[in-house]
């Protein structure tokens, strides 16, 4: 199939395109070595922590928030071996509000060291980056990174397989940090509807049907209350997000049927943050290869493949569908299903 047919997949018709009831049926990162180091032996030193550069680490810090938001993880690998011992200069050596903000800005950029490695199922170096990410939140005696942290910390106990304790760690982070802002602002929504998300996939995956309802539909009065969805604190959270987290569960919980139908509510143009798009079409994909319909799960991932190819190309759980699909696949879809595998380095 020709490019042009998957740049228009990949835009707002893929709805139509792929979801209609009528319609027809580089291999993984290999930067992650300095970044290990920086992780396991973080080294701070009093030239890194000048006040004049503060202004540069935020830009840095967002820059890579960025980067992750837009799939572009070969650049976030590359520029947190030298912005996390930055961070940890800046937290050991500044004083007073400048290294509580300081602190703050090292959990978000541990947030996104541990965003990746999950990406790559690197679940030992995910955690720690975590875990570190909470640390330096709680350092911060900021309410909103403290919340932040969580979310990666909910998220690293699932992909151990401990979603019981996922699922509480998000739910009660969720009510302290309710509790600890008092009046909602938009930001406190954001990661308050957000850490609920993540408990309802933990919920989800551990086949806890009411808890995931019940956390599901708290985010989704919050996603209302919030009004659309933004990129307050780097969540992209708002009630198109909250349906996309439907999408997700139901896939979790086997229910492709509904996955499906959730997924032909979505508006791709509501969905500004490309690894939330990506990701949309991945869950998509996955949906149908439990209903057997794999030619549509191959265009799927052939518009997540065109969107965001670093998405696709470098995640293990990505290879596994696709192997999956080939296992299954009729004659008529598995020559195209073996070009992709080969692409993207999936074994045959």
């Amino acid at each position: 199939m020709r490019r042009r047919t998957f740049t228009r997949l990949a835009g707002a018709s893929f709805v139509g395109t792929v979801l209609a009831d009528n319609a027809v049926g580089t291999g993984p990162l290999h930067e992650a070595q300095s970044l290990v180091t920086a992780l396991v032996a973080p080294e701070s030193g009093p030239g890194a922590a000048q006040p004049a550069e503060f202004s540069a680490l935020t830009k840095a810090v967002a820059n890579a928030k960025r980067a992750y938001q837009a799939c572009r993880y070969t650049e976030v690998m590359s520029q947190l071996p030298t912005l996390l011992p930055a961070l940890q200069a800046a937290c050991d050596n500044l004083d007073g509000d400048a290294r509580l903000r300081a602190c703050a800005l090292s959990a978000d950029a541990y947030h996104v060291a541990a965003s990746v490695l999950l990406k790559l199922d690197d679940h030992g170096l995910a955690w720690l980056a975590a875990d570190r990410s909470m640390r330096a939140a709680a350092f911060s005696q900021q309410p909103l990174a403290v919340g932040s942290s969580a979310r990666i910390i909910t998220h690293a106990l699932m992909a151990d397989g401990h979603f019981g304790a996922a699922t509480t760690i998000a739910s009660t982070y969720a009510q302290r940090l309710a509790a600890d802002t008092g009046s909602p602002t938009p930001e406190s929504l954001s990661v308050y509807g957000s850490l609920l998300l993540r408990g309802a996939l933990a919920a989800a995956q551990g086949e806890d049907r009411d808890g995931t309802m019940t956390l599901l539909n708290e985010a989704g009065q919050a996603g209302s209350r919030l009004g659309s969805d933004y990129n307050h604190r780097w969540t992209a959270f708002g009630p198109a997000n909250v349906l996309l987290h439907r999408i997700n569960v139901a896939v979790r919980l086997g229910d492709a049927g509904s996955a499906i139908n959730y997924a032909r509510k979505v508006n791709l143009e509501q969905l500004t943050v490309t690894e939330r798009k990506a990701s949309f079409y991945v869950d998509t994909a996955q949906a149908f290869s439990q209903w057997g319909k794999h030619e549509k799960a191959y265009h799927a991932l052939r518009a997540a493949e065109e969107l965001a190819p670093q998405e696709v190309r470098s995640r293990p759980a990505v290879r596994r569908l696709v192997s999956d699909l080939l296992a299954t696949a009729p004659p008529t879809i598995r020559p195209h299903l073996s070009e992709f595998a080969a692409r993207i380095g999936t074994p045959r």
